[in-house]
């Protein structure tokens, strides 16, 4: 057992701009707890501060406040000692363009004590097709795998992931999803980035909002989605149904409209005893409800109910 998270991080503060006056906190007083072998997802739209905090934590930016330590370490002044524990996917690749893709991922497990097994990691990604091709030359999905392969060939305690899946075709998509879930198996910490919503709610343990330089709301998929809304039930029947009976029938403060003609919903805190209640209305009236579904509210829907839904320069 471990005696604390993976990373911890008080108070950071960090500002870019160079009167000190005028520097613009990019990171505003942001708190994080990240917890040993979990999948946190951090989420925010563009300039919110998230990648700000994760290169704190790799040990690229130093804070301006605050503390942030990592597999309890100061990642600044402690980053030789960290460095061999951690595993960084960086958009950029952090590869040399000239390095020949399957060699340079060669390289970087001859760094490593206890690599993963090179050959099945090329298999597992798809990168067997690269061969000698130099990095330049790889295409954008082939450039994000390799990068993927690199940052976890060297089996890191804890690895950071930058917008693992972007670009990727839906079957690259699947088979990083699942290596992620492997480390996972194995008792590595994994921390991602993404603009992708379905796969924050898919991998992710626990999922970290941020904006505006602070951590806003935290906690599992299914507790930031159950938080504050109502979920509903939907129905396609005959037009212009008298649900006056209905709402007689559903419990105080449920709700029943037409949304568009034949299309119903039904708000409410839904559990068997309101589905129980639907269904029997619409057999005593004589309804046959079809496209009964219930529907939740997805994290997209908390990100952009917490964050504001317009577009940010």
């Amino acid at each position: 057992m471990h005696s604390e998270p993976a990373v911890q991080i008080a108070g950071l503060v960090k500002r870019y701009g160079t009167a000190f006056n005028n520097r613009v906190p990019a990171v505003d007083g942001l708190d994080l707890t990240v917890a040993h072998g979990a999948i946190t997802a951090v989420l925010g739209p563009n300039g919110a501060g998230k990648t700000t905090t994760i290169e704190t934590c790799e040990g690229y930016r130093r804070p301006d406040a605050g503390t942030v330590r990592v597999l309890g370490l100061d990642p600044v002044t402690q980053n030789a000692e960290l460095r061999p524990r951690i595993g960084v996917m960086l958009q950029s690749g952090g590869v040399y363009a000239g390095a020949r893709a399957v060699e340079m991922l060669r390289h970087t497990a001859k760094l490593h004590a206890h690599p993963l097994d090179v050959d099945a990691l090329v298999e597992r990604l798809g990168l067997g097709s690269c061969g000698r091709t130099t990095y330049r030359r790889l295409s954008g999905g082939q450039q994000q795998r390799l990068a993927l392969a690199m940052a976890v060939v060297g089996r890191p305690e804890l690895v950071f992931l930058d917008e693992p899946t972007a670009g990727l075709d839906p079957q690259a998509r699947r088979a990083t999803w699942e290596l992620v879930r492997d480390l996972r198996r194995d008792g590595v910490t994994v921390i991602v980035t993404t603009h992708h919503m379905d796969e924050a709610e898919q991998l992710a343990d626990h999922v970290a909002i941020v904006d505006r330089g602070k951590v806003i709301a935290t906690g599992t998929p299914e507790e930031l989605c159950r938080g504050g809304a109502e979920d509903a039930l939907r129905f396609d029947g005959p037009p212009g149904l008298d649900l006056g009976p209905l709402l007689k029938e559903l419990p105080e403060g449920a709700t029943a409209t037409e949304t568009a003609t034949g299309s119903y919903r039904v708000e409410a805190t839904v559990d068997p005893q309101l589905l129980a209640t639907v269904t029997g209305w619409c057999a005593a009236s004589g309804i046959l409800p079809e496209r009964l579904a219930v529907q939740r509210r997805s994290l997209e829907d908390v990100f952009l109910d917490l964050t504001g839904r317009d577009l940010r320069s």
